[in-house]
């Protein structure tokens, strides 16, 4: 029993040492400030600013945003694969350059065609988020892979920058008469200090992928010191040889790839609609609404960090399995109801649901990953899971226009089991396996 709990005490403090270390804070950091600039242009600034100030119509503000998701998913997979050869250093600077450029685009311009474009290119500035952040948590992780406890404070920076971003925008708009310019100046220099950050990232990735990587490179030969041709040559071998690797290496079941597209297949439906329905359906005030918001994630913030730590203690499995039944009976029955107390209780429900399955799901695709080669393979899950986010908005808007306006929310419930029925065939197999 002694040496039992000394063994905990050294894996406590051996956690919040991780969680302190420079490289953890500073993606912590740059995650937080990241979601910061997303929530703030995505949700409150970019659509009342293209539809009420520069009258551009509802189709075009729907493709820029479709645009801008689909930049993110398309770039997640390389970026994680530039980030094994070039470090975090090279890959956050270059990309979150880009969404500086996307912030002067916005700021500078008025015509849509400009304005599609710039959040293409935020897309494009923010996709190496996730790989560099998972890819470089997997590695500090320790022992056994347990890392539910940093997942959930990743989760924490991502959700609080997400949800202040808006709240600081509204604020300022509020107090400055509606004046966008002040707001861009504030979004020009989050951008600037995310690429400061990032500059403190360690300069090459070190483990065994790039070992592996510098162990097969060829010789160096005499010759001219630069070639493009050579260069192209290697860039070849190189994406040849990661996907030799990953497809000798990742051996996985086949309910793995659409179950990553459906944990975020269940957002993507209600983020077009969740306003829409509580403000039209339900009658629920703009600051009743904002309350609403405040109890459910912050409640989802409130427990992540236990949850993480419980999750790395007793595994991913139970918190699964509780949190998509938790979630997936909440969203069914929220489109049922009208009562208001109800309407707050299933919320936190969901609330707890996603701080039970945020940190545990992140932590079980993490044990799924091989050593070698991270940032390709979080590169191409992250992809996969991202692109439930393209889809899912266009699905939910069919079902709103077409079967009615409660059909999205019960579709999201229904996803929610099916994740259930999918992570209970998983484990099974994998006992089996065992």
């Amino acid at each position: 029993m002694k040496q039992e709990r000394q063994h905990r005490s050294s894996n406590g403090m051996n956690e919040r040492r991780r969680l302190l270390s420079p490289f953890f804070i500073e993606l912590w950091s740059i995650v937080f400030l990241v979601e910061f600039l997303k929530g703030s242009l995505l949700v409150a600034v970019l659509p009342v600013y293209m539809g009420d100030v520069l009258g551009l119509t509802a189709g075009v503000i729907g493709v820029a945003f479709s645009l801008q998701y689909l930049g993110d998913n398309l770039f997640r997979a390389p970026s994680g694969w530039a980030a094994e050869r070039l470090g975090y250093r090279g890959t956050m600077a270059a990309a979150l350059a880009f969404t500086l450029i996307s912030v002067l685009l916005i700021t500078f311009t008025s015509g849509a065609g400009w304005l599609i474009l710039s959040c293409l290119v935020l897309g494009v500035g923010t996709s190496p988020l996730w790989p560099c952040v998972m890819t470089g948590t997997t590695e500090i992780s320790g022992p056994n892979n347990s890392n539910g406890a940093a997942m959930g404070t990743l989760e924490i920076a991502a959700l609080g920058g997400t949800g202040l971003g808006p709240i600081v925008m509204n604020y300022l708009l509020a107090h400055t008469s509606q004046n966008y310019r002040t707001i861009f100046l504030v979004l020009i220099g989050s951008s600037i200090v995310m690429i400061l950050i990032s500059l403190l990232l360690p300069g090459r990735v070190r483990g065994k992928a790039a070992d592996a990587n510098a162990a097969s490179a060829e010789p160096a030969q005499a010759g001219p010191p630069f070639s493009i041709n050579a260069q192209l040559r290697k860039l070849k071998r190189s994406v040849s040889g990661t996907m030799q690797y990953i497809r000798g290496t990742l051996k996985l079941s086949p309910l793995v790839y659409p179950s990553l597209f459906m944990q975020s297949f269940v957002i993507g439906l209600l983020s077009p609609v969740i306003t829409l329905y509580t403000r039209t359906e339900l009658g629920i005030s703009p600051n009743m609404y904002s309350l609403l918001l405040i109890v459910g994630g912050g409640l989802t913030m409130l427990a992540l960090i236990p949850f993480g730590k419980l999750v790395d203690r007793f595994g991913t499995r139970v918190f699964l399995n509780i949190g998509f039944l938790f979630a997936g009976c909440a969203l069914f029955v929220f489109a049922l109801v009208r009562s208001l107390p109800l309407v707050f209780l299933l919320v936190s429900l969901v609330g707890l649901g996603y701080a039970m399955i945020l940190p545990a799901w992140n932590t079980f695709v993490a044990g799924l990953v091989p050593k070698g080669e991270r940032g390709a393979v979080w590169g191409f899950f992250l992809t996969l899971q991202g692109s439930g986010m393209v889809v899912g908005p266009i699905v939910s808007g069919l079902l709103w226009d077409k079967l009615g306006h409660t059909v999205p929310f019960m579709a999201s419930g229904i996803v929610m089991w099916l994740l259930l029925l999918s992570h209970l065939t998983l484990t099974r197999r994998r006992d089996r396996t065992a």
